[in-house]
């Protein structure tokens, strides 16, 4: 029996080159260069270098206004403030291109820089109700031939404070939405418990995991992290909880860390950062070596937050590094690994990697190996979903659904 595809001379991160045979999007085989199964179709990729699709482990797809007019970013009065950043996103928001565009042209952006799985939290609160989920859940139908998504239903306008919010989340998991969120339970909402009672049950309700945004800093951001272990542990939902920001990890004491990366790491609780500029960020080995699972994401771009961001993940990983000085291969390989593998394990991917049974989802580069990827973000890349070819060179080839 033939296979659909073969890839051939697909070179790896070690420097081999391997033939990459397809059989219903999946990997079906790797064998040497000396052997070439039969196929339907033949593609050589010339020792390109094959990676797997990137992982988008944070996002907004409704809030971004890539792609629509410029909005000038509006800097709070007194330092960085959610609510007030909260207020500005209202504002701006009231004045943006139609959601849908929007959220494509985000999606475009992503895909063609090899972005193949992505989680993106959208607005479920008592200030939008379900209108926003309702309009990126018919995108990702969409796009469902290019990339799997993930969706966090987002209490932007926090639990507690937003009347009617708790029911929201609740019906929004019921609408398509595969996790609930969270934001900022101390400083936001004020209770902690009350929120956390919301959140986890609300998950243990309907069976999903939980994604929070945790911006607090220092000790008060610490003990929540504490609290969402604990949390995660009494309900056995190791493996299933994330912690978006976590900026407290990166501003208490070497000791405190060691304490809280070693409860994380027992209660399963993964950590995103995308090291975001000027502030202390999750110190990413510390954890690693601790044995937290650290992903990453784009988070904001071009929104109410910050102008900054392009949607490449393998940037990302460059900013990663730069951020925590890594400068050795391995640590560059550690940065690629947040991307990559373990953001498909704390999104709990099915199927991911360059591996027999594995989706087809990867990437071609023009790199000798995964280090110097990281460094050079090389452009003029080859993204393939299931085996079919979805983007080339930074824009979209795939059909939608």
């Amino acid at each position: 029996m033939a296979f659909d595809t073969i890839f051939l001379n697909a070179r790896f991160d070690d420097g081999l080159r391997h033939h990459l045979a397809v059989k219903d999007g999946r990997i079906a085989a790797i064998t040497s260069v000396d052997e070439r199964p039969a196929a339907n179709e033949t593609i050589d990729l010339n020792s390109a270098l094959v990676v797997p699709g990137f992982v988008e482990g944070h996002i907004h797809l409704d809030t971004s206004f890539y792609g629509d007019a410029w909005k000038p970013h509006k800097p709070c009065p007194n330092g960085f403030n959610v609510h007030e950043r909260v207020a500005f996103q209202a504002e701006n928001m009231a004045e943006a291109a139609p959601m849908d565009v929007r959220a494509r042209n985000q999606l475009d952006l992503c895909i063609g820089h090899g972005t193949t799985q992505m989680r993106s939290h959208v607005m479920v609160d008592g200030s939008v109700g379900l209108k926003s989920l309702e309009t990126i859940l018919r995108v990702r139908e969409e796009y469902n031939s290019l990339i799997d998504i993930q969706l966090v239903a987002f209490p932007q306008s926090g639990i507690l404070a937003s009347p009617g919010t708790p029911q929201l989340l609740d019906e929004a998991i019921g609408l398509g939405a595969n996790l609930v969120g969270g934001l900022d339970p101390a400083s936001f909402d004020r209770d902690v418990e009350k929120h956390l009672d919301v959140v986890f049950g609300v998950a243990d309700k309907h069976g999903v995991d939980v994604d929070i945004h945790l911006h607090d800093m220092g000790t008060l951001g610490a003990f929540e992290i504490e609290q969402i272990a604990a949390r995660t542990r009494a309900l056995g939902m190791e493996g299933r909880v994330a912690i978006s920001h976590a900026y407290g990890l990166g501003d208490i004491s070497a000791d405190y860390l060691k304490t809280i990366a070693d409860n994380l790491a027992s209660s399963g609780v993964a950590i995103m950062t995308n090291a975001p500029g000027a502030r202390p960020f999750p110190p990413i080995l510390a954890l690693r070596n601790a044995g937290v699972t650290v992903f990453s994401g784009n988070d904001n771009i071009r929104d109410s937050w910050w102008p900054y961001g392009d949607g490449d993940m393998l940037r990302r990983a460059t900013t990663l590094g730069y951020r925590s000085g890594f400068n050795i291969d391995e640590e560059l390989r550690a940065a690629f690994d947040v991307v990559t593998a373990s953001g498909a394990r704390a999104l709990r991917l099915e199927g991911y990697g360059l591996r027999v049974g594995a989706k087809a989802d990867f990437v071609t580069l023009n790199a000798e190996h995964v280090p110097e990827a990281v460094v050079a973000v090389p452009q003029g890349r080859a993204v393939y979903k299931g085996g079919r070819l979805a983007a080339s060179n930074g824009k979209i080839v795939g059909k939608r659904s």
